[in-house]
């Protein structure tokens, strides 16, 4: 008898993505592919059972299939199109992994969990340190937002991991992800035409292919390989970095730099015509940046992603076609912008480093 994986979330892009890979592996007899709305998109062999996690019925589910492995990727951030409130999202995220864990803790089957963490755990301020390693303690937590329940998801794993030891709990926390398909606030936000910026900033930004996502997330699921293992916490993230404003250039879109004070009015004013997320989370994101180790991801996981930070987002770009203006013309205008910034605001922000020629 072959592996019953279970995946909930499959109805988002990256679900339905994984769903029908996870059907080729040689070892897999059916996946069950669950969520509280119909996929509009195709499923392959999957089994669809149309339930919502947040509800006690997700146990039974487990039992009449006898799932032994279970792939989380409910937990999300949602996205501006996605219609849904974010007190709906926040209650699908904490309420419905804690309803998950629980029928997960009671199966004599599972063996397996694997949950979709993101590095935005880690927070984002002035004080933190340059690089994150997976044991790197934020020095303040996410007060609301996805990361808060990013947060509180990895908690109840981890009391799920010590009242269970004979489940292997892998937790992958990806860097922001990107690629032709991707459907999150990050990807809308670079989507608009003309792209506001905090005034005296650059941060950076690491990204994690959609491709290098199902791959991992496959290599997570399945039984160890020589070498490696897939138990434990790991940080997900191309190689590299690209700053803020090079990201910019790339995508040939111009840059409006605000003052602190103003960006939170924008993003409301955003929000209000339904152009993008432009949340306080996302906000701390294009202020500080944040970066990650990704050491533990190939030295024990064993995973080597395919694609590069920078090679993502050229990747991204192309989907989303040429902006308002040539690359070459914003990049010189952002160099000039860059040089009056930091010969008019040393000593107020962190100036950019390293922008490109």
């Amino acid at each position: 008898m072959g592996k019953v994986v279970l995946v909930t979330g499959a109805a988002r892009q990256l679900g339905g993505r994984f769903v029908r890979r996870i059907q080729r592996e040689p070892d897999v007899e059916r996946v069950i592919a669950v969520d509280s709305v119909g996929p509009a998109h195709r499923l392959g062999s999957a089994e669809f059972v149309r339930t919502d996690i947040r509800q006690s019925a997700i146990a039974r589910v487990l039992a009449e299939h006898a799932v032994d492995t279970v792939v989380h990727l409910a937990v999300t951030g949602g996205s501006a199109g996605s219609g849904g409130a974010r007190s709906a999202v926040k209650e699908t995220n904490v309420i419905g992994t804690m309803q998950l864990l629980g029928a997960c803790q009671k199966s004599p089957t599972v063996r397996r969990l694997v949950v979709k963490s993101s590095t935005s755990v880690y927070g984002g301020t002035s004080r933190d340190p340059a690089v994150f390693t997976e044991t790197t303690q934020p020095k303040s937590l996410p007060a609301a937002g996805f990361a808060k329940d990013a947060v509180e998801v990895e908690g109840y794993v981890r009391g799920f991991a010590r009242r269970r030891p004979d489940v292997a709990v892998c937790v992958l926390r990806f860097a922001n992800i990107l690629g032709p398909y991707a459907d999150s606030a990050l990807a809308e936000y670079f989507s608009i035409p003309v792209m506001p910026t905090v005034l005296g900033y650059d941060p950076r930004l690491q990204f994690v292919h959609e491709d290098d996502v199902v791959d991992v997330l496959r290599l997570a699921a399945g039984e160890p390989g020589r070498g490696t293992l897939n138990s434990g916490t790991f940080n997900i993230a191309g190689d590299g970095v690209l700053l803020l404003s090079q990201c910019a250039r790339r995508l040939g879109r111009p840059t409006v730099p605000l003052v602190m004070p103003a960006v939170p009015w924008v993003g409301s004013a955003l929000r209000a015509v339904g152009v993008t997320e432009f949340s306080p989370e996302q906000i701390r994101l294009l202020t500080h940046g944040r970066v990650v180790e990704t050491t533990q991801m190939r030295s024990t996981l064993g995973f080597e992603p395919m694609y590069t930070t920078a090679e993502t987002f050229a990747d991204f770009a192309r989907s989303r076609g040429s902006g308002l203006l040539p690359p070459e013309r914003v990049g010189r205008a952002v160099d000039r912008v860059a040089g009056m910034l930091n010969a008019d605001l040393s000593g107020v922000g962190p100036a950019a480093e390293g922008a490109e020629r």
